[in-house]
């Protein structure tokens, strides 16, 4: 088992920079990530909220700094999958297919997973063209991409796909949930349609794509499409946290040594701006921890002296 001062769950904009902050303070951490860095960067159109990038800054390239910005502060991640986080009386375990790893200190900066629709809506062979990510797509060219939510990332992802595809916004409500900035931008592109009470009731793939039976308006419609995505909303992902850990979250208790940062405690203020300040203060809260507990421990010699 290989020990760590402090180990971090995730390389996106919250576990990079607790990572680069703590490496500040002298503390080497292990970060481990299943994917790549960057989380959910890479479905990002634009972010424009990011400060020091006056014009926005798109999704990839936002990732491909902080890439750049791991490998000058000298950090390698470790590429596992963790599947499994528990704690002993003096230490936390954290489990990959590979090894395990060992710390008094976790920082879980994991994001969120998306919500997925009921098994029963799509039929044998649709889920081949059926996404939960918009990355997986955006080499794809002269497809027809039927999107379906109404908040921010659809219409994000819209805008994006819209460059080289046709692309179906469908809402099962009546209102758009999005930033109107996003509505008026997508309501812009000809390539672009919104649809909204649209509410589909089974999804079937038929040559050349997918056919989507809806209920529009109260009436019923076949839309196709040659890809489907969805982007109604997500959750944390915890599903690696031990019964244990998973109850005493629940329950509000404080963990000793578990933080959890970014999007995977944030709810709907998911922002790699505040994602990146959590990590941030996580890292100053981790070294000043354990400043103090030196300091105790030093008083202590002195005692016994």
């Amino acid at each position: 088992m290989r020990e760590s001062r402090v180990i971090i769950i995730g390389a996106g904009p919250a576990g990079v920079a607790a990572a680069i902050q703590l490496k500040r303070y002298g503390i080497e951490p292990l970060l481990i990530e299943k994917e790549d860095v960057g989380g959910l960067l890479k479905n990002a159109n634009l972010v424009e909220n990011y400060p020091g990038f006056p014009q926005g800054v798109t999704g990839p390239e936002l990732v491909r700094l902080l890439k750049e910005h791991l490998k000058r502060a000298g950090f390698e991640p470790v590429y596992e999958e963790v599947v499994r986080v528990d704690f002993t009386e003096d230490s936390f375990i954290v489990e990959t297919p590979k090894r395990s790893y060992a710390s008094a200190t976790v920082v879980v900066a994991t994001g969120t997973k998306p919500k997925r629709p009921a098994e029963t809506l799509l039929k044998e062979g649709a889920e081949d063209l059926t996404f939960y990510e918009v990355h997986p797509l955006l080499h794809l060219r002269d497809g027809r991409v039927a999107i379906v939510g109404a908040g921010d990332a659809a219409f994000d992802y819209a805008l994006n796909l819209s460059r080289r595809n046709s692309v179906l916004i469908l809402n099962r409500g009546v209102e758009a949930k999005c930033l109107p900035l996003l509505f008026k931008r997508a309501m812009e592109r000809r390539e672009i349609t919104y649809h909204p009470d649209t509410h589909i009731r089974s999804v079937e793939k038929v040559e050349g794509g997918l056919r989507l039976s809806c209920q529009v308006g109260g009436r019923e419609r076949d839309i196709y499409a040659t890809h489907l995505l969805f982007a109604t909303g997500r959750e944390p992902c915890l599903d690696f946290m031990s019964d244990r850990l998973k109850k005493g979250l629940r329950m509000g208790e404080v963990i000793k040594g578990l933080y959890l940062i970014g999007d995977v405690k944030n709810g709907i203020y998911r922002q790699a701006a505040i994602a990146a300040g959590d990590g941030i203060r996580v890292a100053m809260e981790i070294y000043m921890m354990e400043k103090e507990g030196r300091s105790h421990e030093g008083h202590g010699k002195d005692r016994q002296r």
